[in-house]
């Protein structure tokens, strides 16, 4: 199809990006036939619209920092697993409750590619090298399968957990194709819905739209904050209100520790009466790069570590906890009422956030120049851009050992977030919760080795231990298993009993 007769020529003139089509007379006819599908698919006036306005407020906020508009998050908002142990019990049976009743749905978020991990397929099918080898994927679906039937237990009720998971363009075939051929890990397939986030082009620092190919857009995913344009525009929103969905638990992919649809969390959001909730970790080192809720402006936020001074991120309060320390780990509690007011009321109102990048782009030649220094940007939304919109928020603090350990980097000496750390995180709760049951651990000797209660800088080796989350969701049930017993390292506890495997054999 010529540009030219077809309009699209055009409208690339209006907007400014004639440049995309000046390749095109050496192009193949199927590469033609690709970018012109690429191009017809945007809107070019809104894109150039979403360019403006990020350039805007990025340079007018980068520069001025928010202390002085900040607050900490309130006591009375706020539930913690550590102060608020009389009311745990309580918040999980009324979350265990929704879930009976085929309420509460689980929203992964899982558009991110393992570059960093080293490997070029989905975050979710990684295998950080547990004793069983499961993969991301595959422990939180099996935490979904147990929290469906303990609810099923306690209520005596048939119900389900939908799991919707958000890929990118970049994702969605290798992910649906790998839960196809682990039959959906046991989960019913027609509760795992796909759907994808948006695109948005990469853009040079004047608003020109960044070829990576003579006949190639240079493409990114809209951030995680992409999630409630995808909704609306997926569809999702209507299946949620077909199935009778109220409450939803949005989380990242890449915490090995996440409890998938926790019902304590559900269940403290609910009882608050919260539209919105975020789960956070204290931050305990002022320079931890981690992004804090609190108040700007009277409006709940996550205010990134970059954005305040140092004396800020050190400020303490009298019980000698940071002031600022409700760590942000992008799992979140909606309504489904709230999530519909964004996707239908607020969404649009969400500015982009700017990200600087060394973008790959061919020159004038035809060439494709590798920059060494930030040549242009991508735009991206983030999921808790839109806590300033509730009605009612909530935080719920929970502790980083027990929920906490993200998977982002390959693994190197002294690494951070690694698939090591991320292991030896999940080995270290697993062995805290066999001990708590009443079980022990002895070394070849056969004396018993000390209980360490976590795992305090990641120097300590755990002890090797695995629970399958088809056996415990988290740590209940073991007491019948392993109570007042003794174990030899490595211990393997899954559906089909208890095993301590040989070194050197299984």
């Amino acid at each position: 199809m010529d540009p030219n007769t077809s309009g699209l020529a055009q409208r690339l003139a209006d907007s400014g990006q004639s440049h995309l089509l000046q390749f095109w007379e050496e192009l193949s006819p199927k590469e033609q036939a690709d970018l012109t599908q690429d191009l017809e698919g945007m809107d070019f006036l809104e894109i150039n619209g979403f360019f403006k306005n990020a350039m805007e407020t990025s340079g007018s906020s980068k520069q001025e920092k928010i202390d002085a508009r900040m607050e900490p998050v309130p006591r009375e908002v706020l539930g913690s697993v550590t102060r608020d142990r009389d009311s745990l019990k309580d918040w999980e049976l009324v979350g265990l409750h929704c879930v009976s009743q085929s309420k509460v749905a689980a929203l992964l978020l899982a558009g991110g590619q393992g570059t960093r991990l080293g490997v070029s397929y989905p975050k979710g099918m990684y295998d950080v090298g547990l004793p069983s080898h499961k993969t991301l994927f595959q422990i939180q679906a099996e935490r979904i399968l147990k929290l469906q039937q303990l609810a099923e237990q306690k209520h005596k009720t048939k119900c389900h957990i939908p799991w919707y998971i958000m890929t990118s363009g970049r994702t969605m075939e290798s992910t649906k194709e790998f839960f196809s051929r682990h039959n959906y890990f046991g989960l019913d397939k027609n509760n795992v819905i796909f759907f994808q986030q948006g695109m948005l082009p990469a853009m040079d620092y004047s608003g020109k739209i960044i070829l990576e190919g003579k006949g190639k857009l240079s493409m990114a995913p809209d951030g995680n904050g992409g999630l409630y344009r995808a909704l609306g525009s997926q569809g999702i929103l209507e299946d949620m209100e077909r199935r009778g969905i109220e409450f939803i638990h949005v989380y990242c992919v890449d915490n090995i520790l996440v409890k998938v649809a926790d019902p304590a969390f559900v269940g403290f959001c609910v009882e608050k009466g919260a539209d919105c909730g975020a789960k956070v970790v204290e931050k305990t080192n002022p320079t931890e790069a981690v992004g804090v809720v609190c108040k700007v402006d009277g409006l709940y936020q996550v205010v990134e570590y970059s954005e305040i001074t140092l004396a800020t991120a050190e400020e303490r309060s009298g019980d000698g906890r940071l002031m600022f320390n409700a760590g942000n780990v992008a799992n979140h509690f909606f309504s489904f009422s709230f999530l519909r007011d964004i996707v239908q009321k607020y969404e649009p109102k969400l500015q982009h956030h700017v990200a600087q990048k060394k973008i790959p782009y061919v020159d004038a030649q035809g060439q494709l120049v590798k920059p060494d220094k930030p040549n242009g940007i991508k735009m991206e939304k983030f999921v808790f851009d839109i806590f300033q919109f509730a009605k009612t928020f909530v935080v719920y603090e929970v502790l980083r050992e027990d929920e906490f350990s993200p998977l982002k980097n390959a693994d190197t000496q002294d690494g951070k977030d690694t698939p090591t750390t991320a292991r030896h995180a999940l080995m270290s709760l697993h062995h805290r919760w066999v001990l708590n049951a009443g079980g022990h651990f002895i070394d070849e000797n056969g004396r018993r080795v000390p209980a360490i209660p976590s795992l305090k800088d990641g120097t300590d080796l755990p002890i090797k231990c695995e629970v399958s989350p088809l056996v415990s969701y988290g740590g209940e049930g073991l007491e019948e298993l392993v109570n007042g017993q003794e174990f030899q390292p490595t211990l393997m506890i899954d559906e089909h009993g208890v095993h301590e495997l040989v070194k050197n054999g299984v």
